[in-house]
């Protein structure tokens, strides 16, 4: 009899952990979708509201602008609130931001009513990552990460398309108002599937700075930016260089752009399983990759098939790297992880926003055809902070294991 009470709760865990995963993930997917669905509906908001495409752009602004300053804000106010607590917190701020969203009658409204959302953004996907590293065995960490973060690619593949569908058919609310939807099934599934973990002594707010402004954690905080910047400042403008330098008409860039949501997913999902093997050798590897794809792209942009299949790598490179980047702040941060494992996604955006930003000047003042340059370029100063990191890991790790050895 005791012999099987000691071993229910073993097969228990190993049945309702991938479920619980799977909780995080559709709450990673249900932002994914919140955050650029958006883009796809700018005419049908602006219409509605009565304000400029300009106007409606600040949308998205105030969306990164909220990811990146709530996430370590909120973090500061709600560390001491045990991790599922603070998850089921979150997802409920993320429900009323986007509800708030559906039925906003001014466009003031749905700036503050995104700019709430985007507050839970960050912090839900720091903690989630968090959670995630917790419910697996310690060499399956990156690939938890990765799951979660999948929401975020699958959204882009599935989520954003369907989602734009629904809001075309049906007006912009009615697509806010699926994503409400989803939301709460997250919730439902947090609640019930994710296990009350065991949390260590909670650190102060000042173990938590002091992880954070560790220089090897700014240094991969400003990697990862720089990573990110690679990418939005293509991202951003793929579109338009696919329709003046490849020649696609614009119906065909919607399936290419689709192609790279599989290559990030994949990415995600490879990068997550190379991390958990080398994690800063892969890492590493994936920026090299990401360089040389980035500068083949300004040759293979110019014919309709090596575009597409650049384009497809590119979006498994840019991608690759994510998990990594978020393990290696964890494991720099151990005693204290939360407002560094929170701020990385402040950091992300802010690459996102950067990148798109210098992506735009290289346009103005060089041409479209200078913006994979440009990104090279980015991906290559990312590469450089990943060797400092390991560098100076591998001195760090010498100079404390010297005392022992001697």
């Amino acid at each position: 009899m005791s012999s099987s009470n000691n071993l229910e709760p073993s097969s228990r865990k190993k049945r309702l952990f991938p479920l619980s995963l799977l909780c995080l993930t559709l709450g990673a997917f249900a932002i994914g979708m919140t955050e650029f669905i958006i883009m796809g509906l700018l005419p049908n908001v602006a219409d509605d509201l009565h304000v400029t495409i300009p106007q409606a752009g600040q949308l998205i602004t105030s969306y990164a602008l909220g990811v990146a300053v709530g996430a370590p804000i909120l973090t500061v106010l709600t560390h001491r609130i045990p991790q599922k607590k603070l998850l089921t917190l979150l997802m409920f701020i993320f429900i009323i931001g986007n509800a708030l969203s559906m039925i906003a009658p001014v466009y003031s409204l749905l700036i503050a009513a995104r700019v709430m959302t985007a507050f839970a953004h960050g912090t839900f996907l720091g903690v989630g990552s968090l959670i995630a590293t917790r419910l697996v065995q310690p060499d399956k960490r990156a690939g938890a990460v990765s799951v979660v973060l999948a929401g975020l690619t699958i959204a882009n593949i599935i989520g954003v398309p369907f989602g734009t569908f629904i809001g075309q058919q049906l007006g912009w609310r009615a697509s806010f108002g699926a994503i409400t939807i989803l939301g709460i099934i997250s919730l439902i599934g947090i609640v019930r599937f994710i296990p009350l973990l065991q949390q260590e002594k909670i650190s102060d707010l000042g173990q938590q700075f002091r992880s954070l402004i560790n220089p090897q954690v700014l240094l991969v905080l400003l990697t990862g930016a720089l990573g990110c910047g690679s990418l939005f400042a293509v991202f951003t403008y793929i579109t338009p260089m696919l329709e003046t330098i490849t020649g696609f008409a614009e119906h065909s860039v919607t399936w290419i752009l689709v192609l790279f949501g599989f290559g990030v997913t994949i990415g995600n999902m490879v990068g997550g399983k190379l991390a958990d093997w080398k994690l800063m050798p892969s890492l590493m590897a994936n920026f090299a990759l990401l360089v040389v794809i980035l500068a083949l792209l300004t040759v293979t942009l110019h014919n309709p098939y090596t575009a597409i299949i650049t384009v497809f790598c590119w979006g498994v490179a840019a991608f690759g790297i994510m998990p990594g980047i978020q393990i290696r702040i964890m494991n720099l941060t151990r005693e204290a992880p939360l407002l560094a494992a929170t701020s990385s996604h402040s950091a992300l955006n802010l690459g996102n926003a950067g990148g798109a930003y210098l992506g735009g000047l290289a346009i103005t003042f060089t041409g479209l055809p200078s913006v994979p340059w440009l990104a090279a370029l980015l991906a290559a100063l990312a590469l450089i902070g990943a060797i400092v990191s390991y560098q100076t890991g591998k001195r760090s790790s010498t100079s404390t294991s010297l005392p022992q050895s001697a």
